[in-house]
Order: structure tokens, then C-alpha cells, then sequence
């Protein structure tokens, strides 16, 4: 078995720290959807602010709110509008992934309130590795891996 990422919020910002709860982050659950991260899901979250880094799990906000809500023990570690990376994991099979690829989706939050939706994907020709990153409203990019 091997961790491979499947949902990613990449340089979302803060928008609250609630000591007085009892854990986890509180994400737009729009945005939740949109990466197939669940309810009661673990999460890692990389402050880029500040290089924090922490383990919990996302529970959803309110609808179109926009928010990004570290609470309990982990508002310490964050300040509103700190830039966050919030990502999950997902165990596969080595060879399932060899034989029939990878999807990821990451939402990627831009500085002027922009978001894009990527789909990563992973796949080999038998030969080489091969990653490609996918707008869904644009142009593929691409990478190969070898």
C-alpha cells in the first residue's frame, strides 16, 4: 500500500481561530465537494505563513461562506489570514495505481480571490511515469516524470 494525495485546498486563507471548540477545521463545504474531501476526514495543514503544520480533520461550514476556521488546539497555531495548504491522503494499492492511475482534484486559491479546479493525474505507459495537471475550465499542463 502506498499514501497518495487526492484532495488538496492549495494557499487558502484563515478567515477565523476558535480556541473554545473542541478540534478540527472548518471548511466551506462548497469547496469540500469540489475535492472530495468528506466530513470527519483527516487532514494535514501547512501554514505557509508561518510553517506550522498540523493533523485534524475538516468538518463543514456554512455554503458560499468561504470559510477556512482552525478551532480547538490548532487555532494556535494560526492567525486570520494566514495562507493554509490543506491536503488528504488516500491508501492504494502500488500496483492498482501502476496499472490504472491516480486522480487528484486541488482547488488553488489565488491571491485576488480567484479559484481554479486542477485535476492531477497520475499514470505510466509501462515505461515511464507520467503527471499531468488539468484546468477544467483551461489548457492541460504537464510533467513528465521518468
Amino acid at each position: 500500500m502506498i499514501r497518495l494525495m487526492h484532495a488538496k485546498l492549495h494557499r487558502a486563507k484563515v478567515t477565523a481561530c476558535n480556541l473554545d471548540y473542541m478540534g478540527s477545521l472548518t471548511i466551506d463545504p462548497l469547496w469540500m465537494e469540489q475535492v472530495g474531501l468528506l466530513p470527519l476526514e483527516e487532514i494535514q495543514v501547512v501554514n505557509v505563513s508561518n510553517a506550522n503544520r498540523f493533523v485534524t480533520y475538516a468538518i463543514p461550514g456554512t455554503a458560499g461562506k468561504g470559510e477556512i476556521e482552525p478551532n480547538g488546539a490548532c487555532a494556535h497555531l494560526c492567525k486570520v489570514g494566514d495562507i493554509v495548504i490543506i491536503y488528504a491522503m488516500k491508501s492504494l494499492d502500488r500496483e492498482d495505481v501502476i496499472a490504472s492511475g491516480h486522480m487528484a482534484k486541488v482547488l488553488v486559491f489565488g491571491a485576488d480571490g480567484s479559484e481554479e479546479l486542477l485535476h492531477q493525474h497520475l499514470s505510466t505507459d509501462g515505461r515511464a511515469f507520467r503527471f499531468d495537471s488539468e484546468a477544467i475550465a483551461g489548457a492541460p499542463l504537464e510533467a513528465e516524470l521518468a
